[in-house]
């Protein structure tokens, strides 16, 4: 049997689930009680299940079957929102109360998705937060270029154009701060000009502080660990390049240091031998250091480091992963998007620091 729970409000409703599980209490056969309100994770197993088994007077043990099921419709097009979303969500334990929803929703046209719980409840949230931060970044550049002298309108135009990167899944996945010669430049320099302006773009000008954030928890992470040795796979901004202008890990490897961390560094894009021209420059004008901690091998890092820092995710990394022991101590910058074998598989321990990925300059 299915019971539904329509979008009640926790607050306003508080009593309604334990009303249904009233109308459970002396049912033995399985149900499944689909919540549909937006709820911040973790609220299913925590509220809504005790207040079920409260309203019941026992514990309902494996006779109930609880789904998240959050909706994504809007006002003024519910209707066509609810036939054609952009997907029909569920977060649930069990194959088969994912199958009664699936059934449930046969004749909706979008692509069903099973996932866990907590991914369920809070999917809802970082729609509505990117929604929100989209109004504000298209509101800002509005103003700037109002006060620059630009067509705020045609130069969105264009910018919406570019589906590849502007409005795409590029750079929507979590992992480590962004650098490169690009990022970091221009966004200083249309902040400047906002300023020069004066424009408030107070959603502009936190990028930045929030990136040098991330970086400022990567140090914390490793530094927690109390370990000496650090191994440091990846040194560019990104996989597959020798550029360390404003790359992250170089600020990283440097805070490590200025610690007093042993660090060993592997990443064979940035071989001092092999580079050229501004790259090769660059390290020997800015960071000459740096070059004295890089390795030849897998094995010589492995050898060195009793903390492994995944930096990127790159094929090196996926090798290191591979060839470490279970003495290492991880900490995937990447947040799991190193290809191959993953921190579990490999037997290894683990400390992911919070928040985001690789990006292009």
């Amino acid at each position: 049997m299915l019971l539904e729970l329509l979008a009640f409000d926790f607050g306003v409703h508080e009593h309604a689930r334990e009303v249904v599980g009233r109308a459970l209490a002396a049912r033995e056969e399985p149900y499944t009680v689909v919540l549909r309100s937006t709820v911040l994770p973790g609220t299913t197993d925590r509220v809504l299940v005790p207040a079920l088994s409260a309203g019941a007077g026992r514990e309902l043990g494996p006779a109930l079957r609880v789904a998240v099921n959050p909706e994504f419709m809007r006002e003024g097009s519910a209707l066509r929102d609810f036939a054609r979303p952009p997907f029909t969500l569920v977060g649930c334990v069990e194959p088969g109360t994912a199958a009664v929803l699936r059934s449930l929703y046969a004749e909706v046209e979008a692509p069903f998705v099973h996932t866990a719980v907590t991914t369920a409840e809070v999917v809802k949230y970082l729609s509505n937060a990117f929604h929100a931060l989209k109004v504000c970044f298209a509101n800002e550049i509005g103003d700037v270029c109002a006060a620059l002298g630009v067509d705020a309108q045609e130069a969105m135009r264009i910018f919406l154009m570019d589906r590849k990167l502007n409005v795409s899944e590029a750079y929507l996945r979590p992992g480590f701060a962004f650098g490169g010669s690009c990022l970091p430049k221009d966004l200083r320099a249309l902040v400047y000009a906002a300023r020069a302006a004066d424009v408030s773009a107070p959603l502009l000008s936190a990028i930045l502080p929030s990136n040098e954030g991330q970086i400022r928890q990567a140090a914390e992470a490793v530094l927690a660990m109390r370990r000496r040795r650090i191994g440091v796979v990846g040194l560019a901004f990104k996989p597959g390049t020798d550029d360390l202008r404003e790359s992250p890990m170089v600020t990283l490897v440097e805070t490590l240091i200025g610690k007093g961390c042993d660090v060993r560094i592997l990443d064979r894009s940035v071989a001092v031998a092999r580079l050229r021209g501004a790259n090769r420059h660059y390290i020997e004008e800015e960071i000459p250091h740096i070059a004295s901690l890089l390795c030849e091998s897998v094995e010589t890092l492995l050898a060195h480091a009793e903390v492994l820092v995944v930096g990127n995710a790159s094929d090196e990394a996926a090798r290191a992963l591979a060839a470490a022991g279970p003495h290492h101590v991880v900490v995937d910058l990447t947040r799991g998007a190193t290809p191959g074998r993953s921190v579990a598989e490999a037997g290894l321990s683990e400390l992911v620091p919070p928040r985001h990925a690789e990006h292009a300059g």
